[in-house]
């Protein structure tokens, strides 16, 4: 699947927002690192969630690989890091039917690039630590 520059901002948020951390086993990575993936809980081939902060983590290649290949285990895992609730409302967020257009896909693009300016803004003022963001759905 082909990486637009929608999904390039949204992954750098994602891993800015893990503070370049896996999410699962705690390894740190430097900044802009290959070694580090934004790792979709719903494949992005849903439109509605592949752009959605809770349907993203921040998983190093081995985590990655693991949560690709234990299904079961990682949805009780998922579960247990976003909760039951927010979990839920990715689900029904991926089966519905609405579509997001490609003509917004430049509007998201923005949205990101200007979400991960202000996260790094705030590491710059010495903020460490998961940091949120607003999505932009």
């Amino acid at each position: 699947m082909k990486t637009s520059p929608a999904d390039a901002a949204f992954s750098k948020c994602i891993r800015e927002r893990a503070n370049w951390t896996c999410e699962r086993c705690g390894k740190q990575y430097p900044e802009n690192s290959a070694g580090l993936h934004c790792s979709h809980n719903f494949s992005r081939r849903h439109r509605i969630t592949r752009w959605h902060a809770d349907n993203a983590l921040a998983l190093c290649f081995s985590c990655h690989q693991w949560f690709g290949g234990n299904p079961y285990e990682a949805g009780r895992w998922l579960e247990s890091v976003i909760g039951e609730a927010r979990l839920e409302m990715l689900v029904d967020m991926k089966n519905a039917k609405h579509k997001v257009p490609k003509a917004e896909e430049k509007e998201i693009a923005a949205h990101y690039r200007a979400q991960l300016k202000e996260m790094q803004a705030k590491r710059r003022q010495g903020e460490t630590g998961y940091l949120e963001f607003e999505s932009w759905q």
